[in-house]
């Protein structure tokens, strides 16, 4: 079968599928080297009959197995997070019912969770109420049997009056949370409401007020993911944490540098761009288990050119990316996302996803990957 398939100029160029299906699913033990979530995203319900505006509709089933999967490999799942399109589709209402339903399926097979916990009940608040918001989710994620992922909070970036607030409120919460959590600094790239996060829009000052959050209550932090895209800062952070807290990058730009590591340490990870490379990030992973960083490397390096077409800008809109190449690769059965954001990239931007994709022999089953982007041509009009 041979695709026509548009570029950004207009024109068509023929693409020819590639005959390498997918890595399997690996069998054994978890991962030791390193600790690895894939964020998740969700499966919308393409039955159901909502707008973009009602809350979202979500088939669960399918949802779960993609969960599944992703614990299959040996991954964890980093539970209601943003590529589930929290804040982007995905209400609190639902995210709290995600996280319920991950957290039992994640005890009846054995898997590692962890879960957002964050503010978006609200639209805007007050500090109290910011807080008694954090509050809500933090005791929901832990009542559920997951491990505790702080997210950053809209509501917080817009009441905040500087660095105080925020060490105030993130010491009340660490206090109060029964076990380690990890902390989460999502940049404005992934949510232009985040910028100035840490009460400064000057990136160095905000940094150090993260890191006096941290000191203050090591006991308290597991760890933290840093999603800035910026793996120099990321680098210079990790080497001031604390001993025992770890850093999970979530650079879906750098991460095989960065969880390669160097001689004075490493980043662990919880990405977005795993839960569509769940058996190459498994497969290099083990091969860093090993001690075989070459090996580790020849993986995921080839990985990086699909990772960065997914998440340039608006990077927010990556998770289009994630959906339509689960769809391809058969983990669903649809194209739909909740709140619509099936709309949300060019044709052109979902054809070279596929031909990367392919190209990484990403498809259990290249064949049906080829009749699928075949017939969402036709719904575009390409011409045979």
């Amino acid at each position: 079968m041979t695709l026509r398939l548009p570029s950004p100029d207009g024109s068509l160029r023929p693409y020819e599928p590639g005959p390498a299906p997918a890595p399997g699913v690996h069998a054994g033990g978890p991962l030791t080297s390193r600790t690895v979530f894939s964020a998740a995203h969700v499966v919308a319900d393409p039955y159901a009959d909502v707008s973009a505006d009602d809350p979202a509709a979500v088939d669960w089933d399918a949802t779960l197995a993609s969960r599944r999967h992703l614990w299959q490999q040996g991954l964890g799942v980093a539970e209601a997070m943003d590529t589930a399109q929290r804040g982007m589709g995905l209400d609190w209402p639902n995210a709290a019912e995600l996280i319920r339903r991950s957290a039992a399926e994640a005890r009846a097979v054995g898997g590692r969770i962890a879960a957002g916990a964050g503010t978006d009940q609200l639209a805007s608040g007050t500090l109290d109420e910011i807080r008694a918001a954090y509050e809500e989710q933090l005791a929901l994620v832990e009542d559920a049997g997951a491990q505790a992922i702080l997210m950053a909070s809209r509501a917080l970036a817009a009441a905040a009056r500087g660095p105080e607030d925020y060490l105030t409120l993130y010491g009340h919460l660490l206090r109060q949370a029964r076990e380690p959590v990890i902390l989460h600094w999502l940049g404005p790239m992934f949510d232009p409401a985040l910028a100035g996060y840490w009460g400064s829009a000057d990136l160095d000052a905000a940094t150090e007020t993260f890191l006096q959050v941290i000191a203050a209550h090591p006991d308290k932090v597991d760890g933290i993911k840093i999603s800035l895209l910026d793996a120099d800062r990321e680098i210079a952070v990790r080497r001031r944490l604390p001993a025992g807290v770890r850093c999970y990058t979530g650079d879906d730009f750098n991460y095989p540098e960065l969880i390669a590591g160097d001689a004075q340490g490493f980043s662990h990870a919880l990405l977005g761009i795993f839960d569509p490379l769940a058996p190459l990030a498994s497969r290099a992973v083990r091969a860093l288990d090993t001690g075989d960083v070459r090996g580790f490397r020849d993986v995921l390096d080839p990985t990086v050119e699909l990772s960065r077409h997914l998440f340039q800008r608006p990077t927010r809109f990556y998770k289009t990316g994630v959906v339509f190449l689960a769809w391809l690769a058969g983990h669903q059965e649809h194209f739909a996302m909740v709140g619509g954001h099936q709309s949300s990239r060019s044709l052109p931007h979902l054809a070279r996803a596929y031909e990367l994709a392919d190209g990484l022999g990403l498809f259990p089953d290249p064949e049906r990957a080829a009749r699928r982007m075949r017939a969402l041509l036709d719904v575009y009009g390409v011409p045979r």
